[in-house]
């Protein structure tokens, strides 16, 4: 089963039928996101540590570093106590080798380090931090000398396993927060990979799998590209399922390293979505991973640039505003959210399915 740890976290205008502009950003009223966050963010600063950190444990960086980052992305500013709290805690886990962690996870939580410390890099405070932390997050990319090895440019926990999209997505989103340039071969290297997983059989996948794949799986991403007759989401013809939040992935990782929107990869992945378009659940894992979703499609919506999507029934969606719905919803009175009995993703602890609607509303409020 695909296991994404809690320490998870956090990172395009294609020209189509299927899409029609606007004239007016569609998104909803500004006012009534900030009531959301606000509430999210008062339910956080009381469940802070006494050391800085939420939910300390074994991924316990990787959640402070989502909380630190959405806030500074909310607006709270960084001299805020709760911020500087949560900045010093995530600097005494800057380890000597640059990666950014407590035990084990290094890419996860290395990534999402970077994103908090990007988010409070005012005046070049961490420059050497992210600089270092890259280079860290490169060096445990897994090596594309052999052309013939799937594997190449992804990225897993630790540089030892096998790779998947997820990992590869929080080291696409590291790179970018980074400012490393489109061309970097750290990042080009990451998006052949991601090609590698998208059921999209020719040039960019070559792999044997990719031609069983079905109309229905057809352009979206997959967990793991390898091993199609042991990997959980083999399909019944010997392909492998697309996946809702790794096809998001997929889609703004390629974008993000400058694919271009009329590129077949960039296509084909909207195609999945259109034919696939919800937000009741994550697409392929059900409610598992529900907000890790959330803030995955609202990343890549965003760096799509369309305001509205037609679906494959001809039904237009404004995403914005569908996706603050469907957030409100779920808030509880005390502020915070959760995916209570989520043992795949860890949204069963409040702090990290808050931690991904903040970073998911700051996508989802207009810009003022």
């Amino acid at each position: 089963m695909m296991r994404i740890p809690v320490g998870l976290v956090v990172v395009t205008g294609l020209v189509l039928s299927c899409f029609e502009p606007v004239a007016v950003q569609a998104a909803p009223d500004a006012k009534d996101v900030q009531s959301v966050l606000d509430k999210a963010i008062a339910y956080l600063k009381k469940t802070q540590t006494a050391d800085g950190s939420w939910s300390p444990g074994r991924a316990g960086v990787g959640v402070t570093a989502l909380v630190v980052a959405g806030m500074l992305r909310a607006g709270v500013p960084a001299d805020d106590p709760a911020l500087t709290k949560g900045l010093a805690f995530l600097e005494k886990s800057v380890k000597k080798d640059g990666g950014i962690y407590d035990t084990g996870l290094q890419n996860y939580i290395t990534a999402c380090g970077v994103m908090a410390f990007a988010e409070a890099n005012k005046g070049g405070k961490y420059d050497t931090v992210l600089k270092n932390a890259t280079a860290f997050l490169k060096g445990i990319q897994m090596t594309d000398a052999d052309p013939k090895d799937m594997k190449g440019g992804g990225a897993s926990y630790d540089g030892k396993g096998r790779p998947d999209v997820s990992n590869t997505q929080y080291l696409v989103d590291a790179l970018i927060a980074a400012g490393v340039p489109k061309d970097d071969p750290g990042l080009q290297k990451a998006i052949k990979f991601m090609g590698r997983a998208q059921n999209l059989p020719g040039e960019t996948n070559p792999q044997p799998w990719a031609e069983k794949t079905t109309d229905d799986d057809r352009g979206g991403l997959t967990y793991v590209p390898l091993d199609p007759d042991n990997n959980p989401h083999k399909t019944p013809n010997g392909g492998l399922r697309s996946l809702g939040a790794m096809t998001y992935a997929g889609l703004k990782s390629f974008l993000y390293a400058g694919v271009g929107k009329d590129d077949p990869r960039v296509k084909a992945a909207v195609g999945w979505i259109k034919r696939h378009y919800t937000l009741d659940e994550n697409p392929g894992m059900g409610k598992a991973g529900l907000f890790y979703y959330y803030h995955t499609f609202a990343k890549a919506m965003t760096a799509l640039g369309e305001e509205t999507i037609e679906d494959s029934k001809g039904t237009k969606h404004d995403w914005r505003q569908e996706l603050f719905d469907t957030l409100k919803k779920q808030q509880r009175e005390d502020g915070s959210f959760i995916n209570a009995g989520d043992r795949t993703f860890g949204e069963g602890d409040p702090n990290l399915a808050t931690a991904f609607a903040i970073l998911t509303l700051t996508y989802v409020k207009p810009k003022p």
